[in-house]
């Protein structure tokens, strides 16, 4: 079997992957990711036990359990990029042997859960409320870098997309990752669904004018504005759920992002309590894992 070569996949002296610092039993199947490094010990603390902590740059890793259930929870940073280094670092520490280099003859499918904090983009959707992204766009290019396919009704969404953003002057070539089809089923019925676009950075890509002038001033009216044939809209900003989507099914991965809405963009509203809501919901998401 072809052996991977040492600049393809970096270890550690310890023999830990590189940048998560981690070696296979140190997780469980189950991954919950948050993108602060200070919302780890958040979620861990309603662990029943934690057995595991760990860090390195941005990446923080707490392995507990809930009862019988296994719980790994990671923070990822902002981003794509460190999305490419989580999710590919993951998989390696389940499917690849890191002695010998060499993948798993058997795969295994792990699930990767996304805790995150997002903004509304429909004047109706609550601040303070849970939102499950049952797909994503990217506006960013991480996916470009990957083959990945779509079904047929996936593909027809994103056309529509393209499209759609056509009629701007925005020169962007956004891609598409539905959830895991597993996870949305087991999960899915604590809040409502809406279709995520994954932004680039936090100001301009997701609308916001400080001081450095928007090449987008109109970006959030183009956002809101589209609707699919089927009656699908865009819901929500943020930065990390299109890679994980897309790259989870890459590698054979269950994914589901939960979005925490703290603020609605088209109201300029922000919640007053995002921390008390924030606690509030990852205890109902980590309850309802631990059922699973």
């Amino acid at each position: 079997m072809e052996r991977i070569s040492e600049t393809d996949l970096i270890l550690n002296d310890d023999g830990s992957i590189y940048h998560l610092n981690l070696l296979p039993e140190d997780i469980s199947d189950t991954i919950i990711l948050v993108g602060d490094p200070d919302r780890v010990p958040k979620v861990s603390r309603f662990f029943d036990t934690i057995e595991f902590k760990k860090g390195k740059r941005e990446f923080i890793t707490h392995t507990g359990r809930i009862g019988s259930k296994r719980l790994t929870v990671i923070s990822t940073g902002i981003g794509t990029d460190n999305i490419d280094i989580v999710l590919n670092e993951l998989d390696a520490l389940v499917n690849i042997d890191l002695r010998t280099r060499s993948i798993h003859p058997q795969l295994r499918s792990i699930d990767i859960i996304r805790i995150g904090t997002s903004g509304a983009v429909q004047p109706d959707i609550p601040i303070d409320s849970l939102l499950i992204s049952s797909g994503a766009f990217g506006f960013d290019v991480l996916m470009h870098f990957y083959e990945h396919q779509l079904n047929e009704k996936d593909g027809q969404l994103l056309q529509e997309f393209h499209k759609h953003t056509t009629h701007s002057h925005l020169n962007l070539k956004p891609y598409y990752a539905p959830a895991g089809k597993k996870l949305l089923k087991q999960l899915g019925n604590i809040a409502s669904h809406g279709i995520t676009l994954t932004a680039p950075g936090f100001y301009s890509p997701q609308g916001r004018q400080v001081r450095a002038k928007s090449s987008t001033p109109n970006l959030l009216s183009l956002l809101s504005s589209f609707k699919s044939s089927n009656g699908s809209l865009i819901t929500n900003l943020e930065m990390e759920t299109a890679g994980i989507y897309g790259l989870a099914a890459c590698l054979g991965h269950q994914a589901l992002s939960f979005n925490v809405i703290l603020a609605n963009r088209s109201t300029n509203q922000f919640s007053n309590n995002p921390l008390n809501v924030m606690d509030h919901f990852i205890e109902l998401i980590l309850n309802t894992i631990a059922k699973t």
